[in-house]
C-alpha cells in the first residue's frame, strides 16, 4: 500500500512516517521507482510507536522495545519475546511517571491550600 492509505489508516502524517523510516522503527520495501510500499503490518508498528511515543518515550528507546536490542530476535520482537532490557526500560519509565505524578499531586496540594486560605480571607 501507498503512504496515503497508511496516513489515511493510521493519522500519522507523511513526514512521521518517513522520520521512523529514518530511525529504523519501520522498513518499507521500494518499488523501482523507489517509492514506499508498505505491507499490512506497519499500520499495527506505526500504531504501536504513536502508543509508545504518548508515553513519552523516544524514538531509540522505542526501537530497542521493538526490536529488543538484539538484532536475531527483529522477525519475532513483536510477538511477546521476553526481552531484560525492555522490563528495565517499563520499569524506569515508570518511576518517572510515578515522580511526576508526586510532583504533580504536591503542587495539586500546594494549590488547594492557597485556595481555601483566600477564600477564609475572604469570607472575613
Amino acid at each position: 500500500m501507498k503512504i496515503g492509505k497508511v496516513i489515511k489508516m493510521t493519522g500519522a502524517s507523511a513526514r512521521s512516517i518517513r522520520h521512523y523510516e529514518d530511525k529504523g522503527l519501520i522498513k518499507p520495501a521500494r518499488q523501482n521507482n523507489n517509492y514506499r510500499e508498505f505491507d499490512e503490518k506497519v499500520i499495527e508498528s506505526i500504531q504501536t510507536i504513536q502508543l509508545y511515543l504518548g508515553l513519552g518515550l523516544n524514538t531509540e528507546q522505542i526501537k530497542d522495545i521493538l526490536f529488543c536490542k538484539f538484532p536475531e530476535q527483529q522477525e519475532h520482537a513483536d510477538k511477546g519475546v521476553y526481552c531484560e532490557e525492555l522490563l528495565h526500560l517499563y520499569e524506569a519509565k515508570l518511576s518517572e511517571i510515578n515522580s511526576q505524578l508526586n510532583s504533580l499531586n504536591d503542587a495539586k496540594s500546594s494549590l488547594v491550600e492557597k485556595i481555601n486560605y483566600m477564600l477564609e480571607q475572604k469570607e472575613e
